[in-house]
């Protein structure tokens, strides 16, 4: 009986998508100005585990709520795409709600897909904190663009 997908000689096509968000997510930018790293568990669910650090933070001595958008973002965003194996989605809008100060240490994101699967996805996140308390909530639309996956830097195993 040949393995199960996920073993090390087997995967499926959903797989090397999940494989292939992740190198995308390290290979941008803007993420290497934050410690953050992104988990695909699997299909319409995503995981940023993400080190809030006292660079971030605004003059009373907790996060910007801009960090709270990245993660926020970055976890729905991912969760959507994961439905989406040939094109790049594009955020379209997010709505958040602050629940409580972000401060110094790690905070988990978990993305969850809502809803739609053609052209317009809608997905949600929350933000957990060390102490394993909600910090923060958003909910996300997004829209295939014309940006194909295969071209993005970090989507190859070859870039």
């Amino acid at each position: 009986m040949p393995p199960k997908s996920g073993t090390d000689s087997v995967k499926t096509g959903a797989d090397l998508h999940h494989r292939a968000l992740e190198r995308l997510y390290g290979s941008a930018p803007i993420n290497k100005k934050f410690k953050s790293r992104l988990e695909i568990p699997g299909e319409g669910q995503s995981r940023l585990r993400f080190t809030v650090s006292e660079d971030v933070f605004h003059a009373a001595g907790a996060a910007h709520g801009t960090v709270y958008f990245k993660m926020l973002d970055d976890a729905a965003f991912y969760a959507a795409n994961t439905l989406s194996t040939d094109f790049f989605l594009l955020t379209t809008s997010f709505n958040m709600n602050f629940t409580k100060p972000v401060r110094a240490g790690d905070v988990l994101a978990e993305g969850r897909w809502v809803s739609g699967k053609r052209r317009v996805l809608v997905a949600d996140a929350r933000l957990i904190d060390q102490d394993g308390d909600e910090i923060g909530r958003g909910t996300g639309t997004f829209m295939r663009s014309r940006i194909a996956l295969s071209g993005l830097p970090g989507y190859s195993e070859k870039t």
